[in-house]
């Protein structure tokens, strides 16, 4: 066959979170008429024969009385999902032409009138090509020219049609001065710290100007969001923990685009696909959770977990005695190494997992062990099992513990407001002075380049590992949040009244 009869595209397919560059072939043989997809295209793929046939119809295309075969390769990747679409589409219209479709890729799902749609593997399928290939050009639905537009390093067209897709390629438009695509704004509120952009956003849904009193409990939640510290919070049921923490996340730290876009990337995946938002995300499971939809799984295709989904915001864990022994171990790999590896017999996929960890839990398990006004009714057999189902090395990993007590008092204190203004004032105090990670995320080189001690401070530090045992993780740990509480305060250096607070949020 002359090689000039097979005419070739670009699409690509999702190997878990990974893009694969597929290269699509098509050809007409004289054979009896029929239409075959070859090269391990799954069921998803196999049924846009009909979308095809029923949109090239519309235009007006004449199906020639040969077999139409399309070679998706290479053969050995499955391939899913109806993004392929177009770019079958128009390999068959062009091929008793000289039109090309060149070196572009070519993504979009066809109505039966020709409508060019977007689905939700298109965006982290682009993504995931950014980061893999520099400058390529690429052919997608209008829906999806906004989000896509904030992806840096690509060159982006849209169509509506697959009659406008055609004329694209016949009337050679990519050969026009490539004119960038006008992007939605889609947040409110931005900064640019040593020339690189941050976002934010203002909107208070959940305000902890309802949380009355709790100024510790507060001051101790800024200190967590300014360096995105773990936390656990230990007190009677009603006092306020739950509600907390599901205001903690209307005050984080502000996101950068490649923060923003990973975290849609993973929503996509799961089919969550969402408009892109500098609200982080917060992801909260259920105690009776399976531990793949924690960590993620699936036996065919592994799908994102809790975990990943709550990547670059929070994780967090209600009740958390009451997880599953499995779920709570499985915690010390992505808290540590802030990644999941998940392992299956054909491939293995990894994930970042690079969250806040928020857990709450009771004293015992009636809940009244340290309450004023309630008696508890638990044995020291029982609160000693209750206890006991959290690890000492998933509690070394926790960098705030907080004894929250039962505060009757109607005192207006800060809001969420005014907790956020500390918090931006600490972020742009820690990304000035070059830090690519948030304090609870440093590298035990960016520790000794940062956390510079005051001498007072290095002695009280030296006393208290020797009084306490303290190991080097809880050591790295307390310099980290020193580190916060001492940006919070606009400090260089790590004084002594910032360590000691530091120490005061030790689990004892």
């Amino acid at each position: 066959m002359p090689e000039s009869k097979v005419k070739k595209a670009f699409c690509a397919t999702l190997d878990f979170n990974i893009a694969k560059k597929i290269f699509v072939e098509s050809t007409f043989i004289r054979a009896l008429p029929g239409f075959s997809i070859v090269g391990m295209a799954n069921q998803s793929i196999q049924e846009s024969r009909d979308r095809i046939k029923s949109a090239l119809l519309g235009i007006g295309f004449k199906f020639p009385s040969q077999k139409i075969t399309i070679n998706l390769s290479p053969s050995d990747i499955k391939k899913e999902g109806g993004h392929f679409d177009l770019v079958i589409a128009l390999l068959i219209a062009f091929q008793k032409t000289s039109s090309t479709c060149r070196d572009f890729y070519i993504f979009g799902e066809l109505g039966l009138d020709g409508k060019v749609k977007s689905t939700s593997a298109i965006f982290p399928i682009l993504l995931s090509l950014a980061r893999k290939y520099k400058n390529i050009s690429v052919l997608l639905p209008n829906d999806m020219l906004e989000k896509a537009s904030q992806i840096k390093g690509i060159k982006i067209y849209g169509v509506a049609t697959l009659f406008e897709a055609m004329e694209f390629f016949q009337e050679k438009r990519y050969e026009l001065p490539y004119k960038q695509i006008e992007t939605k704004e889609f947040f409110d509120k931005k900064i640019e710290i040593n020339k690189k952009e941050y976002f934010y956003d203002v909107d208070f849904s959940l305000d902890f100007k309802d949380v009355k009193g709790h100024k510790f409990l507060k001051r101790a939640l800024c200190i967590s969001a300014a360096g995105m510290h773990n936390l656990l919070l230990e007190g009677s049921p009603g006092c306020g923990k739950s509600m907390s923490i599901k205001r903690l996340r209307y005050i984080l730290p502000p996101v950068s685009i490649e923060e923003v876009l990973e975290s849609q990337a993973y929503k996509s995946i799961n089919q969550e696909d969402e408009n892109l938002s500098a609200k982080r995300a917060f992801r909260a499971p259920h105690h009776s959770s399976s531990r793949p939809s924690i960590f993620g799984g699936g036996s065919s295709r592994a799908m994102a977990g809790e975990a990943a989904l709550a990547h670059n915001g929070i994780l967090f864990f209600d009740e958390l005695p009451h997880f599953s022994k499995q779920i709570l171990e499985s915690l010390r790999e992505p808290l540590e190494n802030h990644k999941v590896l998940i392992s299956r017999v054909n491939t293995k996929i990894e994930y970042d997992t690079k969250f806040l960890f928020a857990a709450a839990q009771n004293p015992c398990p009636c809940g009244n062990l340290f309450s004023k006004v309630r008696e508890c009714r638990c044995s020291d057999l029982e609160i000693a099992r209750y206890k006991s189902r959290i690890s000492d090395p998933i509690l070394d990993r926790i960098d705030l513990y907080i004894l929250v007590d039962e505060d009757f008092s109607k005192e207006n204190t800060a809001s969420s407001k005014e907790m956020f203004e500390d918090i931006l004032k600490a972020f742009i105090f820690q990304k000035s002075r070059g830090q690519d990670e948030l304090n609870a995320n440093l590298s035990e080189k960016d520790i000794n380049k940062f956390c510079i001690l005051q001498e007072d401070a290095k002695y009280m530090l030296d006393k208290a590992i020797s009084r306490y045992g303290l190991n080097q993780r809880s050591v790295s740990k307390i310099l980290k949040i020193s580190r916060t509480i001492a940006d919070i305060d606009q400090s260089e250096t790590i004084q002594k009244e910032h360590l000691l607070e530091a120490l005061n949020y030790r689990k004892r």
